[in-house]
């Protein structure tokens, strides 16, 4: 099989179609988190497909900068670049909470529910270390990079429109929701979800329009 930039173009649509499913899907009926949820096996399952999603995501958007820079410009360039911090820290920290989390919650529990409280906005009694500045680095960079990158795929014009107007808009949603409980916090993955699945498969109907151009 030849790699075209078609075929990566594509790949990249359905990563971040996929992302958006995932987003969507592990906030559904989530469960509140604390330290004995943490250790439950639908936790584990749910955990272990968060990063998945922040590694999708990152493909993704990558494919809808790099498919369009030009058009982009330096608007896109910035976007870009805040959202993938976004991801990549969302990565690392998704990781740590599904996979090290676990495994202290019985020895140090208060630890982990400090951390947990810092990563869902609240605020923790102890000290969590540099975890509370990177949970504020990532949420800084989520939110300012999908407003950025949402206005700068908008202003080029090639991916659809009222997705990119979705994507933006989910960094107010998410600032409004941020002070809600958190079951009204979960609800921040319908808008960013939807954006990822829609911006996702334009790209790929985008290549795939391309390739039908003789």
């Amino acid at each position: 099989m030849t790699v075209t930039p078609s075929l990566l173009t594509r790949a990249a649509g359905a990563a971040a179609v996929t992302a958006g499913v995932i987003f969507i899907g592990v906030q559904v009926d989530h469960p509140h988190l604390d330290a004995t949820s943490v250790t439950t096996t639908e936790m584990a399952v749910r955990g272990a497909l968060k990063p998945l999603m922040a590694a999708l995501a990152l493909v993704g958007i990558t494919g809808m900068y790099v498919g369009q820079a030009r058009r982009n410009g330096l608007l896109g360039l910035l976007g870009y670049l805040l959202l993938a911090v976004g991801y990549l820290l969302i990565l690392g920290t998704t990781f740590a909470a599904a996979f090290v989390l676990p495994s202290i919650a019985t020895t140090d529990p208060a630890y982990v529910t400090d951390v947990l409280a810092a990563a869902t906005g609240g605020t923790a009694t102890g000290d969590v270390g540099p975890l509370g500045p990177i949970f504020q680095a990532q949420g800084l960079a989520y939110l300012a990079g999908g407003l950025v990158f949402g206005i700068a795929l908008y202003r080029a014009g090639v991916l659809a429109r009222w997705a990119a107007v979705l994507l933006a808009l989910g960094g107010v949603v998410t600032v409004v929701l941020s002070v809600l409980p958190d079951a009204f916090y979960r609800l921040l993955a319908l808008p960013n979800g939807l954006a990822m699945i829609a911006l996702g498969y334009s790209l790929w109907g985008t290549a795939r329009r391309k390739d039908a151009t003789p």
